[in-house]
């Protein structure tokens, strides 16, 4: 599950305070820090800028490019393994009613965000990290919204855990969300039974990999395009 727009709520604010704690332990670090014509969400100790950013990535990349430019930042990117839906009481009296939703979110979701920066994960200076996390999702009735939800609408997201953290500091990074072996040669299809992922959200990454050059096109199987790694750059 996608965490969706709501980024400058608690989970926005939760997180951000989890960065400064971990990478922030002298007067050498700080939240809202001006950098350039932004300000970023937290910068470490090292200098590092950690943007938290819970929303989509084509309302960042403008501010990714230029920060880029003079600091190393890594964009921090919640996605919810797990999470609990509680609807608030109508009448603003009774207790809340909780329930644990079916969903399950996975590290890959992250594909669906990084189409609209597909080249930064080439850059010196970008890493991201994906934080799988369990969250309260707390929901409001609004007799306005009768057609979604059944007229409850999402008030806010609060987290209640980190469950694990996921660092891509390159493209090829990114090969680690596989939970088998591709052939040599594959199409998205296999791709995603690799991931163990729909077939969608493998097309999704594999246009990532494609447009930063860590995959080529090698030929077409019917209408579907095959594909191959291109090789791992050396290390520096």
């Amino acid at each position: 599950m996608p965490i969706g727009t709501l980024n400058e709520g608690p989970l926005h604010e939760a997180l951000k305070l989890e960065y400064l704690h971990q990478y922030g332990r002298s007067g050498d670090s700080a939240i809202e820090v001006p950098a350039g014509d932004f300000v970023a969400d937290v910068r470490g100790t090292d200098g590092v800028l950690y943007e938290i950013q819970t929303a989509g990535f084509s309302a960042i990349r403008r501010k990714l490019r230029a920060l880029l430019q003079q600091h190393r930042v890594v964009l921090v990117h919640p996605i919810a393994a797990r999470y609990r839906i509680v609807k608030l009481s109508m009448d603003g009296v009774s207790p809340p009613t909780c329930r644990r939703s079916p969903k399950h979110g996975h590290p890959a979701l992250v594909a669906s965000e990084l189409v609209y920066i597909p080249d930064l994960l080439a850059h010196p200076n970008f890493e991201i990290e994906v934080v799988m996390v369990e969250l309260d999702e707390l929901r409001r009735y609004d007799p306005k919204r009768t057609r979604r939800r059944g007229g409850w609408r999402v008030e806010s997201r609060e987290l209640t855990r980190i469950v694990s953290r996921h660092r891509f500091r390159a493209l090829h990074d990114l090969f680690g969300l596989l939970r088998s072996p591709l052939p040599e040669q594959f199409t998205t299809a296999e791709l995603g039974e690799a991931l163990a992922q729909p077939r969608r959200l493998a097309q999704k990454l594999a246009y990532v990999l494609r447009e930063g050059g860590a995959l080529t096109i090698c030929g077409k199987e019917g209408n579907a395009l095959r594909y191959q790694r291109a090789p791992h750059p050396p290390a520096d």
